[in-house]
Parts: structure tokens; sequence; C-alpha cells
């Protein structure tokens, strides 16, 4: 199953949500929201710096990654943003697949 990292930056409101229900349990509503859509949390930090949250999960494919984009930005208390992450065996198979790129301004 691909892996994806998700990023979180909670609003005013949804600080206040964090303050009132505590940290175990907005990851355990991750957590639901993955399951509930037929993934796995793997992990569920929170961090100083330009984002409030980080996550890894496992999720079936990039329609699910995106479903839980929408539901999270949707609820006006977290932005979020999805990156898939790719394993270095499949940066390898890419390389193999690559063809040749013309860059603007080369010769044809």
């Amino acid at each position: 199953m691909p892996k994806y990292l998700i990023e979180g930056s909670y609003s005013a409101e949804g600080l206040l949500g964090l303050v009132k229900e505590g940290g175990g349990a907005r990851r355990d509503a991750v957590a639901q929201l993955v399951q509930g859509l037929g993934g796995t949390l793997e992990v569920f930090y929170y961090t100083f710096g330009r984002e409030d949250t980080v996550a890894i999960a496992d999720l079936p494919d990039n329609v699910t990654a995106t479903a839980i984009s929408i539901a999270a930005n949707a609820s006006g208390a977290v932005r979020v943003s999805i990156t898939v992450l790719l394993t270095p065996e499949e940066i390898d198979a890419a390389t193999k697949k690559t063809n040749y790129y013309r860059a603007p301004g080369e010769p044809i």
C-alpha cells in the first residue's frame, strides 16, 4: 500500500479544540478517519515550526488521500497537505522508464 506524508496546521478554532480534547484524542480522530477509508496510520507527531502535526499513513490510493485532505480541510479547523512518499526502489524503476526530455531552448 502506498505511503503518504500528511502535514497539518491548526487554525485558531482547531487549536481551541486541541486544548479541549488533548493531543491523543486528535491522533485517534486521524487514525479513525484513515482506518475508515481502508488505510493505516503508521505514525503521528506534533511538531514545532511550519506545521503543527506530521503523520505517515498507508493508504489504498491517491483518491483516498484526496478524500482525507478534503474532509480535513473542509472542517476549517486544520489545513492539511498530503505528499506521496516513494521508496528508493520506486525511484529506481522510474529512472528505467525515463525517456529523453528536450529542455526549452535545446535544439530539436
